[in-house]
């Protein structure tokens, strides 16, 4: 087997199990977990479950359904990068790090697309209010479902207080509030971005630069 085939073979391997893990832990949490429901796990790492209708970490700037679109299409741009960088063959490391980013971003397309189908209960939003709204109880599998199709709800869990505490007094604004580092939650799809855009940043800025103007 020829060297360029050992690498393909192990970028699918990984790709399969990330996304394998990312949906089995989400599926996991959604259908055992009440909404904002807490797990500690160590001191400094908890489960808490919560369901984000927005972009990585809690941030919400578009209209649901535009926002899974964007997904959809940016993961198809990644699948035609990650062929071609495998085609041209590019270094393991740098083509595992575009793998990761395509993980993170089809893992959180399953979501958005059959999470609205799939299950019964999810966070939806009421425009009466404005706002997002919770539900009560633990999702379970359900033909109906609890969204129209692009609008189900990101399922995040890993949450990090690595310090929480209430910071002194004496402090200028902040003085006595109470303070959480790392405060967001996110996901194994989440992670999985992060990581590869954080390792091409540090170790292939000039192979992405390269790789990027035979494009």
């Amino acid at each position: 087997m020829s060297i360029s085939r050992t690498k393909t073979g192990g970028v699918v391997v990984i790709i399969l199990l990330l996304l394998f893990l990312d949906q089995a832990l989400k599926i996991w949490i959604k259908t055992n977990f009440n909404l904002h429901e807490s797990r500690e796990i160590f001191p400094w790492f908890h489960l808490f479950f919560t369901e984000n209708p927005g972009m990585a970490f809690g941030l919400e700037v578009i209209d649901k359904r535009i926002l899974s679109i964007v997904r959809i299409f940016a993961a198809i741009l990644l699948a035609i990068f990650l062929v071609r960088i495998i085609k041209r063959n590019y270094s393991f490391g740098f083509t595992v790090c575009i793998a990761l980013i395509f993980v993170g971003a089809v893992g959180n397309i399953f979501d958005s697309v059959f999470y609205g189908n799939i299950f019964d209960t999810g966070t939806v939003f009421n425009p009466d209010i404005d706002r997002w709204v919770g539900y009560q109880g633990i999702s379970k599998f359900s033909s109906n479902g609890y969204a129209p199709a692009l609008q189900g709800c990101v399922v995040d869990m890993l949450y990090f207080p690595l310090i929480d505490t209430t910071l002194p007094s004496w402090l200028p604004v902040w003085g006595g509030k109470d303070f959480v580092f790392f405060r967001p939650i996110f996901n194994l799809a989440d992670s999985s971005i992060c990581v590869g855009v954080f390792a091409l940043l540090i170790f292939f800025r000039r192979t992405l630069s390269k790789s990027l103007s035979k494009e």
